[in-house]
């Protein structure tokens, strides 16, 4: 019989029980001052047992012992916890949308209504591609009313190394499926086998180190774009992040969410749809 792995190959880690999940998360509260208790349990085992395979730990006991002795293995389980994947333009009708249904809205209320800046918040920006797409959308698209209206762009995001990747603003080609050839050669410059932002879109947004539950610390801000991050997390946080948002929102603000996300708990009574497919709200 044939067999791909010898008889000391490593097994699969048994499954984490809710205990030993609660007793990871001590460890990182204590360490880290990270709170696994706001995520979904079956989103935070699965990215557990990725570690627990990458350093060959068969049981959960055995993974936290070396947690507790290892502040290498702490920084990497935190940044597995975090980690988010995006692309530029990611669900481009998403962007369409704003383009068409959005963004001359609220350029133009602001432009009468007050001198301060239009103010756009991407949580959980990842490594930028979000808020740089917001970035060449107004260019492209509104570059007289930009002229005459300051618009503020910022994206946060938990991890700071990814932040740090995000301020260089350089990607794999992966990154840029969505991008056209024609907006490659007009906003990015090829280094290699990667490309990097021009300066001036570089320059429109500015990156800020926050975990999304510490709704205390939210910015007021005209449009808020949350997508693919609530779904991590449990029934009465998602329900504490959206309200916190429709708080920092004013009358009109809009908030947008992924395609498998929507309003839970209260916030429903405090947005109307703009488009339901695309997971677009104002605010009431």
């Amino acid at each position: 019989m044939t067999t791909f792995f010898g008889e000391n190959s490593f097994a699969m880690p048994a499954e984490i029980s809710d205990d030993e999940l609660t007793e990871i998360g001590m460890i990182l509260s204590l360490h880290r001052n990270c709170d696994m208790s706001v995520y979904k349990s079956k989103y935070m085992k699965r990215r557990v047992a990725i570690r627990m395979r990458a350093v060959r730990c068969n049981e959960a006991a055995e993974y936290c012992a070396l947690l507790r002795n290892c502040d290498l293995e702490l920084d990497l389980l935190q940044k597995t916890l975090t980690i988010h994947v995006s692309q530029f333009f990611r669900n481009p009708s998403v962007f369409e949308k704003l383009r068409t249904d959005v963004m001359a809205g609220l350029l133009k209320a602001r432009e009468n209504d007050s001198p301060d800046p239009l103010r756009f918040w991407c949580l959980g920006c990842a490594a930028g591609e979000e808020p740089y797409s917001l970035a060449i959308l107004l260019r492209l698209y509104f570059g007289r009313e930009v002229r005459q209206v300051p618009v503020s762009i910022v994206g946060t995001d938990v991890d700071a190394e990814t932040l740090k990747i995000a301020q260089q603003a350089e990607y794999n080609e992966d990154r840029l499926k969505e991008v056209s050839t024609e907006l490659r050669e007009h906003f990015f410059r090829q280094h290699g086998s990667r490309y990097q932002l021009i300066p001036e879109i570089r320059e429109m947004v500015t990156f800020v180190q926050g975990d999304i539950t510490s709704i205390e610390q939210y910015v007021k801000s005209d449009l808020v774009l949350c997508r693919n991050t609530l779904i991590y997390f449990n029934r009465p946080d998602q329900e504490k992040i959206l309200n916190g948002i429709a708080d920092i929102l004013p009358n009109g603000g809009i908030l947008v969410l992924g395609k498998s996300e929507t309003l839970v708990g209260d916030a429903r009574q405090r947005f109307v749809s703009v488009c339901p497919v695309e997971r677009i709200y104002r605010k009431l």
